[in-house]
Order: C-alpha cells, then structure tokens, then sequence
C-alpha cells in the first residue's frame, strides 16, 4: 500500500467513486440553494448540471490515477457554459462563487474520507495540505479560463449591441410610412433578439385621432415577425383591432410608460412601449422560447437595447404619423378642390386622373378642370403649382377658382392667362408679406408641408368648338400637350411657349387647330414623363406609344397610361391627366342666319326659328325660343353694329337624358355689353333682357377679337321663371 500522501489522496476518490452520483447530487443542490441564478434559465441550469459532473467525474479520476495537479484541466464544456452566463447576463461573480462552493462540498467529501483510510495522523495532515493546494490551483485555474470566455463573450455581445443598434438607424424609418417602420422593427429584432416580435399601435393613433387613450385599450397590430426557429404566429393578425386585456403586460406598459419583463416555463416577454414627445403610441412585445438557441429570458442589458431600438422605432412612428396626418389633409383638401366628376359634355368625350407623389414630397398642386362654355365650348385646363403639402394644395384650388371666373367671363386662353399671371403675383405678393407664412419666419411644419412665400405655377388652357371643330390652346410654362390621331399617329402639338405665372411682363400667344372628330387630346403634368430613371424624351415616346393604342373607352385609355409610364403606383410627383375626344356638331345641329340691321328682319328671323325648331322635333321649345330670339335680335338692331347673325345649336343630350337643349346666339360687330336692368312702370324698353332671364335657364355675353355674342341657353323643362313672368 503506497504510503504517501498522494497514495492516500488516490484511495479516498477511488472510495468516493461508487457514491459520484451522490456527491454530484450534492454539488448540485448546493449551487441551486446559494446561486438559484444558474438554474433560472432552463438552458443555463442543463449546461450547470451536465458542467457539474463533468468536474467531479474529472476531479475524482484525476485523484484517483495520481495526475499531476497541473493535468487537473477543467472539461471544454466549461468555456461553453461561461460563454452562456456571459449571453444570459449573468454576474461573472456568479460563476466564480459557483465554482468555490463546489469546490467546498468536493473538498469536504475528501477530507471526511482520509482519517477513515489512514490512522498516521501525520499522513492524512500531509494528504490534506496536498488537496487543498490542489484544489486552489485547479480552481484558480479554471475561474481564469471561465473568466476569459465570459468576458470574450461579454465583448461580443457588446459589439452585437452596438452593431443592432446602428442597424436600426440604418433601417428603421428608412420611409414616412407606419406599417413599414414598425415592419422594420419587427424584422430587425426578430434575427437575433427575439423568437416572435409584435408591434402594436394605438388604434386612436393610426387613425391619427388626438382623443387620449383609456383603459381598456384598444390597439391594432401594426407588424409581426418570428425568428429563423419559426414557431406558432399570433392570432392577432396585421391591421387588425384589438382589446388588450387588463392586467397584462402590454396593459401595464401602456398604462406606466414603464417597460414590463416576463419569464414563464415556456415563454420570456419583454414588453416596451413606444414613445415619443411625451405621448404613448403604442407597445413592442418580445418574445423568446427557451427551447431555442438564445438566452431564454431578458437581461438588463437586453432592456437597454429593447428601449433603444423602442425609442428610435417611436420617433419614426411619430413622424410618420405626423406625415400621414398633414399627407392625408391635404389630399383630402386637394381632392375636394378638383373636380370629383367631370360633367358630360357635348363638345368631348373625357376621362381624368390625379395621382399624389409617394414618399416625402405628397400631395402637390397639380390639377386639372373641364369648363362647360357658351355656345357648346368646353375649356379643358392642367396646372401644376411649384411645392408640395397643404400650402401647394391650397394656392392650387385658389387659382383653379380664379381660372373658373375667368373662363365664365369667356375670355381668350392668351388674355386668361394675362389676368391669371396677375393672379399669382398678387398672391405671392400677400404670402411674402404674411410673417406669419414668410419662408424665413415661418415655424416648424409637419413632414410634406412646406412654407408659404413666392408661389410659382404652370398652366395650359384650351378651348374647343365642336362647331369649327377648331381648338385655341395657350400656356404658361407647361408641358407641350399630345395629340393622338384616327389612323394611329400621336404627336406632340407645338405652342408658343409662355412664361409660367408669376413672373409678370412677357405676354402670352394663343395658337388655333383643327381638331377632326374623334381626336384625342392629352393634356397633363410633367409629373407624368418625368422620372428619376428616364429623361423627358423617353417619357414622351412612352405616352405617345401608349396613346396610339387602342383601347375599348377613354377611362382604360387613362389607364393604358398610368400604367405605361407609371410602373408603381407612388410617383415621384404628383400627376394629373386629362383625356379628351373630341366630338363635332355638324350642320344637322346647327341653323345660322344673316340679318340684315332693321327691324323687319326680327319677323323672318322668329320665323326660322320656328321651322328649325320643327323640324329638330322642338316644337315645345318654340314659344320661348323665338321671345329669347326676337329680344336678342332687336337688341343688336338697336343698339349693336353689322353685321347681325342668328345661330341656334342644338347639343347633344347627355347620355341617360332624353331632355334637350338649346342654344341661342345673336352675334354683331358692336363692342357694347347689355346689362340687366329693372324696367320703371311707365317705361316703354327694358324689359328685353328680363324677359330674357326669365325664359333661359342660363345667358351671357362673350366677347370676341371684333364684336360680341349674346347667348342664351333654353331647356326641355320650362324654367320657373317663365311661370312667375305670365302669372
């Protein structure tokens, strides 16, 4: 029997061996009642166990074969369980006192073993000594190398942190967009932090609602993403409402402004609301499973970052909120300043498409307008006003409404544009001197809104005559308008170019075309042919190609272009498109006479009125018509100059009504405009026009390069003025 101290130690592990398993059970127990941290993670607590055997197991053989004490190596498992406390956030301290309390019920084992193995008190004294050295050295040893991967792993988290965070500059809130920001968040977490990410948002906040919310809150779920692990999704699904129940973590979150951790057997949640500028918009909510790769529960360190990446998640959602809000104001300000349906004509055919710019820039001041005029005309407009937001918006539906009094006045489209010129300078006059809208002093805006000051616009105004089948265009800095023909060519129809409004000075130039029936005339913004990845040209090579197509009516016509040069449906710039085919009234709708200037003209002329009238099927139309005739008549004998001529248009009914119309025009030479004027009792005149107002349901006068026209416009349906005229 080996005599020597390392002889008795050899004995006393070899004695121990048939009870491993209870002195395993024993170490075991004891780190679970003194460091209940590293069984707190069910991951954790299986690599403890497994490393807590491997030590003793290794402890014990290596006693008991006589190894040298600096062969007394810890298992390779240990690295991996400090590397866990490391990602778990575990206190290094932790692990190093784990490690001198096995060693204390290890050493306690053994030294209650050597004076049953040895009765030389010196021996079992010497044997003791030895494996207390031996103890410290191999627990020194190991703390160090638990120590150095704890604090490697340590590093790497640390630099994982860093790296998440600067991710999610990069990528969250990349878009003034609410459902991708909070995707973004989703996405992001959902690599490496967490097994299942939702986000959910007030629903008082996506419907961009001021009202504070109350308990219980109702939330709708903005984003949802699982791990590479996958797992069950959540039966909450994206966009859709729900009650958050009392009492529950989000409920707490939201009702605190506090972040609330959660550790259940299978799940571990942290909740985290999102806020910003004072103002709760909603929570985050991470998950993980222990039975995945990752750390089952939420360190302190993992608040911290679930904060960061929640505040700068919060930020986003507020400014997209913030932008969504001003965008959708001044959308819905924009789209109730143009038309909401065009009024059939009877001079063309037309189909119209406004299109708000995506991302940052918004609703603009693109707009367009289809005017019905005397005389079966129809103006059709475009415009484009510089800038974006409610101000764009705004100064646009100002001048739509000027372009509106200007047309009713019938003026020529180079003097309209002259008067509109005016127009812009007297409101960018008034907007420089607001201080409260001046660019310099105006306060802080919401995303896509932009100062008031100097107001700039483009603008292109056609008329057209069914009648000449002839249409007179001018513009002011605006695209060029396209063509398309019956035999399948389109082209661009060159105008003088004009200055755009607001600059003052230079003068306008009208051009006159002829526009055969069934023409098609585009007209729209350069939102439309311009883009990022394409120049001009190839912009209107594309709208010329897409217009020579044929298509079934005008409404896919417009489509056919959208889609063409329009590939998503979130241009860079806003876009208005107005489509016309023209139409003609052929001499089947149309009477003209020349009168001469004397009062025996005013007889024949009600009398070829009447037989028109006849033989359109009119008769009931035929007492007022030729009153409305007669007066209009004997005005430009009296007070007119030659020469005189009558014309009567007949339109043609809009589509659905059988009910007619008619159309009555006295033409001369003079410059003189009557006026409407209440006749005295005993006055012999003026009672004419009255008469005239009464019998029409709409009349007007419209001045031309030489002379003037009176109109009048008569109905199926006898105006109510006609009954109170012969009561």
């Amino acid at each position: 029997m080996d005599g020597t101290a390392d002889g008795l130690l050899s004995r006393a592990a070899r004695a121990l061996a048939p009870r491993v398993d209870e002195l395993i059970a024993g170490v075991t127990r004891c780190l679970r009642d003194e460091v209940p941290e590293l069984f707190e993670d069910p991951e954790l607590g299986r690599l403890t166990s497994e490393n807590t055997a491997e030590h003793v197991l290794g402890v014990l053989t290596g006693l008991e074969l006589g190894l040298d004490p600096n062969a007394l190596d810890p298992p390779p498992a240990d690295a991996d369980r400090a590397r866990t406390l490391a990602r778990t956030g575990t206190s290094v301290t932790v692990m190093l006192r784990a490690y001198r309390l096995g060693e204390g019920v290890i050493l306690d084992r053994l030294l209650a073993e050597l004076p049953r193995l040895s009765d030389d008190p010196e021996l079992v004294d010497t044997a003791a000594r030895r494996l207390l050295a031996i103890a410290t050295r191999y627990v020194d040893r190991t703390s160090e190398q638990g120590v150095l991967a704890f604090q490697a792993e340590r590093d790497r988290r640390l630099q994982w942190r860093l790296s998440l965070v600067n991710a999610a500059g990069l990528r969250v809130g990349t878009a003034l967009d609410i459902a991708r920001t909070t995707q973004e968040l989703a996405d992001l977490a959902a690599e490496d932090f967490a097994d299942l990410v939702t986000v959910d948002l007030l629903d008082s906040v996506v419907r961009g609602h001021d009202i504070p919310a109350t308990e219980p809150f109702l939330l709708r779920r903005a984003a949802q993403r699982t791990g590479p692990e996958g797992g069950p999704e959540p039966a909450v699904k994206v966009r859709e409402p729900h009650i958050c129940p009392d009492g529950s973590p989000a409920a707490r979150a939201l009702a605190t402004g506090e972040p609330v951790r959660q550790t259940t057997a299978d799940r571990a949640t942290l909740v985290v609301p999102l806020t910003a500028r004072g103002t709760t918009l909603g929570v985050a909510r991470f998950s993980r499973h222990p039975r995945h790769l990752r750390p089952g529960r939420f360190d302190d360190e993992d608040l911290l970052l679930a904060q960061e990446l929640a505040a700068r998640t919060a930020v986003a959602v507020d400014n997209a909120c913030r932008y969504t809000h001003a965008r959708t104001t001044a959308l819905t300000l924009q789209r109730s300043l143009l038309p909401r349906r065009t009024a059939e004509q009877s001079a063309v055919e037309v189909a119209c498409r406004y299109l708000p710019a995506g991302g940052r820039a918004g609703v603009g001041g693109d707009w367009y307008d289809v005017i019905p005029l005397s005389g079966a005309r129809v103006a059709l407009v475009v415009g484009d006003v510089v800038g974006h937001g409610i101000h764009a918006a705004a100064t646009m539906g100002r001048l739509r409404t000027a372009v509106r009094t200007l047309a009713d006045i019938d003026l020529p489209p180079d003097e309209l544009l002259t008067h509109l010129d005016d127009v812009v300078i007297r409101l960018s006059a008034e907007a420089a001197a607001d201080p409260d809208t001046a660019p310099d002093t105006a306060p802080d805006l919401d995303p896509g809104q932009e100062p008031a000051g100097d107001i700039g616009a483009t603008c292109l105004y056609a008329v057209y005559d069914p009648v000449a089948g002839r249409c007179s265009l001018a513009r002011a800095g605006h695209v060029l308008p396209t063509v398309a023909h019956g035999d399948g060519t389109a082209g661009l129809l060159e105008l003088p170019p004009g200055p755009p409004l607001g600059l003052g000075g230079l003068p306008f130039e009208a051009v006159e075309t002829e526009l055969p029936e069934g023409t098609l005339l585009a007209l729209y913004t350069d939102g439309l042919i311009e883009a990022r990845d394409r120049d001009v040209e190839a912009g209107l090579t594309a709208l010329r190609e897409a217009l020579a197509r044929p298509a079934a009516s005008l409404e896919t016509a417009c489509d056919t272009v959208l889609e063409a040069l329009l590939p998503t449906d979130r241009p860079h710039d806003d876009v208005a498109l107005l489509l016309a085919r023209t139409r003609t009234l052929g001499g089947d709708r149309v009477a003209a006479w020349d009168l001469e200037p004397d009062p025996a003209s005013v007889a024949p002329a009600r009398a070829g009125v009447a037989r028109q009238l006849t033989a359109w099927g009119l008769d009931q139309l035929a007492f007022s018509a030729e009153l409305v005739a007669s007066e209009l008549v004997t005005n430009a004998i009296r007070y007119g100059r030659p020469p005189v001529r009558l014309r009567l248009i007949l339109p043609r009914p809009a589509e659905g009504r059988g009910l007619s119309t008619l159309l009555c025009e006295v033409s001369d030479a003079g410059g003189t405009t009557p006026h409407l004027r209440r006749a005295r009792t005993f006055d012999e005149g003026g009672r004419g026009l009255l008469l005239v107002a009464q019998l029409a349901a709409r009349w007007g006068t419209r001045h031309a390069r030489q002379g003037k026209t009176v109109w009048a416009e008569l109905s199926e349906t006898e105006p109510a003025g006609l009954q109170a005229l012969f009561a």
